[in-house]
């Protein structure tokens, strides 16, 4: 047995040693592969996966907030700048990170594979940071498509490989610090590029910038309304959908296309004294407020619209359940997701731009955009902006 395995090691061995050797004479391959060009590369790549890391820190802590940590609900376009970064620095990571990868993979296959313990250790970490990189972008785009084939829940698995991800870049960039320096230190005139070639290095890297913003230009136009005009490529484009503003997820994906528009409908106010219903009649009569706030989601679109209806504050005090102390509870007609109930802090509850909205641009809701009632805050993800109220809970 011994024998047949060292046989079939050796067979291995010498059919992937010509491979190896090929992809090695690649890497030396002046001046596209280099070692300067995998730097230059690589800075651009790291700040944009940081940009995406702290971004999806602070989004992660608004759809599970921390009781000691409260989040700022101004400015009231705050969410959609740190979420429109988000996607934009992910987007411009896709032709970043085949530029790096294709600017290294010669050397991912150097023979011997591994020469040392040091060695082995520094490749196990290249690996998890390489593998991890291109799940952690691929489940990415899919999510702003909202195709999900993937079997494991996108927020939980996404949050989880973006440390997954720093860790192996901190641990990556600890390894590799004396030859970034080195590299980065010496005159970029000491290795002119060769003439005579068809792509020089710093051709390669325009060309690379040029397509991380290309990419940028035909997408963040969901979010950025002077780019709008460009946005030929993103799932979303502002001003299309039902009173002028896009959707995620319709009645009818939802479930609630007699239940939203049922005659009997009302809307239950709890809290320790007590609760009360209030019919969409009742809700109109109460006094109204209109504000000016966005609607920003986790896919990375946004737009800004105008919303009409009954401050909450005004509401929990119609109703006797006083004001906040604690998260309010939030129930949708929508029995199913993950954002069926909804928890808001305090201090959002206690905003005066926190609204059961009503009316969205001049015009009763659109049963998409949560008709009879919805909730929308300032500086909130679009995923909290429970639609389809049917119960609002004090509980302090």
């Amino acid at each position: 047995m011994a024998g047949f395995t060292e046989r079939a090691s050796a067979r291995i061995a010498e059919r992937l040693e010509p491979l190896a050797r090929g992809a090695h004479d690649a890497a030396s391959d002046p001046p596209v592969k280099s070692a300067r060009t995998t730097v230059v590369i690589g800075r651009l790549l790291g700040a944009a996966f940081l940009i995406c890391f702290a971004t999806g820190i602070y989004s992660h802590l608004l759809q599970n907030p921390l009781p000691w940590l409260p989040m700022p609900a101004r400015p009231v376009s705050l969410y959609r700048v740190t979420q429109g970064l988000h996607v934009i620095a992910g987007t411009a990571a896709v032709p970043l990170l085949l530029a790096k990868l294709w600017s290294v993979y010669p050397r991912l296959f150097a023979w011997p594979p591994v020469r040392s313990v040091g060695h082995a250790l520094e490749r196990a970490s290249i690996a998890v940071l390489v593998g991890v990189s291109l799940v952690e972008v691929t489940i990415g785009l899919l999510n702003l498509v909202q195709w999900y084939v993937f079997p494991f829940p996108f927020r939980a698995t996404h949050f989880a490989l973006a440390w997954v991800l720093i860790g192996a870049l901190a641990i990556h960039l600890g390894v590799k610090l004396p030859v970034i320096v080195r590299v980065w230190r010496r005159d970029p005139r000491d290795r002119p590029d060769a003439p005579g070639r068809t792509v020089t290095r710093r051709g390669f890297v325009r060309t690379v910038g040029t397509a991380a913003a290309s990419a940028v230009l035909l997408t963040a136009g969901q979010s950025v309304p002077v780019l709008a005009p460009f946005n030929a490529l993103a799932p979303r484009r502002m001003g299309v959908g039902p009173q002028g503003l896009p959707i995620n997820r319709t009645a009818a994906q939802a479930g609630v296309t007699e239940t939203a528009v049922a005659p009997d409908w009302v809307l239950t106010v709890a809290s320790p004294a007590g609760s009360r219903d209030f019919t969409l009649d009742e809700l109109r009569a109460l006094p109204q407020t209109e504000a000016v706030l966005p609607i920003a989601c986790v896919e990375g679109w946004s737009q800004s619209a105008t919303w009409r209806g009954v401050r909450l504050v005004d509401l929990l005090a119609e109703a006797d359940a006083g004001e906040p102390n604690a998260p309010v509870g939030f129930e949708s007609l929508q029995e199913r997701g993950a954002f069926a109930r909804t928890e808001m802090p305090p201090h959002y509850a206690r905003d005066p731009l926190t609204l059961v909205a009503l009316e969205l641009n001049g015009g009763p809701l659109h049963v998409d955009h949560g008709f009879p009632a919805r909730l929308i805050a300032p500086g909130r993800p679009g995923v909290m902006q429970t639609k389809w109220l049917r119960r609002i809970e004090v509980t302090a």
